[in-house]
């Protein structure tokens, strides 16, 4: 299970012999662009039998904005699939009027113990964001670190760099399927535990299975989607809203609604996965119950054949 330190002071991040292969960046969108960087440390530190750690920040903020395209929680999980042993996560208000010697000198040198460093060519660090990868490389040939500076991806067909921004334009317009290729395949994704609702779609004929979106975490076009539902070792599908349902309820939280087909179990409280993968209608007010129903109905049959053209 990968160790996740989250304390400035670092204290209970251990020295080892031999020092850490540290990946280093906000590694929210986990595109291709971070995973080449996390899977080049893996594999150095594999080669080298130390262990690696991806330090990444928290309470970014930017632009009086938090919501990160995964949580924490999320994060931990895919980097213990990459084989990440620790996660570094610093809290950016504490760190942010650090000079990039300060941050080089304490974070990377005294306490996490460096022995080699991987980050992407657009690194930036220290207060203001003034260091790069030049002061950087500087920092690591003095101190005996290497540095491996990974260059960006470009999308497959395109000329464009893949980068978070791109991929938060994507689903922010909810095209599911370039998010996925700038991720390797993977699938947008929500996760927790199944809430009750209003329990609206039960009374109109199609029982769904609610995900409240937290509030910090990034929100999707909101609409319906065909979507995919990772429940223990099953693989389920359905069609998924999110929104606010201003037909029904007009919520001011996001909540990832779903209607998972041929399914009539009780799940309440149980953690699930929804991917999204094709977006098929914007959310919108309807007249009344009826015109919802059938637009549900509507949107159950395209789910479906979507579906029965990927066998």
């Amino acid at each position: 299970m990968i160790k996740v330190c989250s304390r400035y002071g670092l204290d209970n991040l251990p020295f080892i012999p031999g020092g850490r292969v540290m990946a280093l960046g906000m590694f929210d969108g986990f595109h291709q662009g971070h995973t080449d960087i996390i899977k080049s440390a893996v594999r150095l530190a594999e080669r080298s039998g130390v262990l690696t750690c991806v330090q990444t920040f928290r309470n970014l903020g930017k632009n009086g904005e938090d919501r990160l395209l995964y949580t924490m929680e999320e994060r931990v999980r895919m980097l213990e699939e990459l084989g990440v042993d620790e996660m570094l996560v610093l809290n950016f208000p504490q760190v942010k009027d650090m000079s990039p010697e300060e941050y080089c000198e304490q974070i990377l040198k005294m306490r996490t113990g460096a022995a080699a460093l991987f980050i992407g060519h657009d690194y930036r660090y220290g207060k203001g964001a003034a260091g790069d990868e030049f002061q950087l490389k500087k920092f690591a040939s003095e101190n005996q670190m290497s540095l491996r500076v990974i260059s960006d991806r470009i999308l497959e067909g395109t000329d464009r760099r893949i980068s978070t921004t791109w991929l938060r334009e994507a689903l922010s317009e909810g095209d599911c399927e370039l998010a996925a290729k700038m991720c390797e395949g993977r699938f947008y994704f929500y996760t927790g535990r199944v809430a009750h609702g209003k329990h609206a779609g039960t009374s109109m004929g199609f029982p769904t299975a609610n995900l409240e979106i937290p509030e910090d975490k990034f929100v999707v076009r909101r609409g319906v989607y065909c979507s995919r539902v990772t429940l223990g070792s099953r693989v389920l599908y359905g069609v998924t809203n999110i929104g606010r349902r201003p037909t029904v309820e007009d919520a001011v939280n996001d909540v990832a609604e779903t209607f998972i087909f041929d399914f009539d179990e009780d799940i309440y409280g149980a953690s699930i996965k929804v991917e999204l993968m094709k977006f098929l209608r914007p959310e919108q007010p309807f007249s009344g119950i009826e015109e919802l129903k059938a637009a549900v109905e509507d949107n159950k049959k395209q789910a479906r054949e979507f579906f029965s053209s990927l066998t």
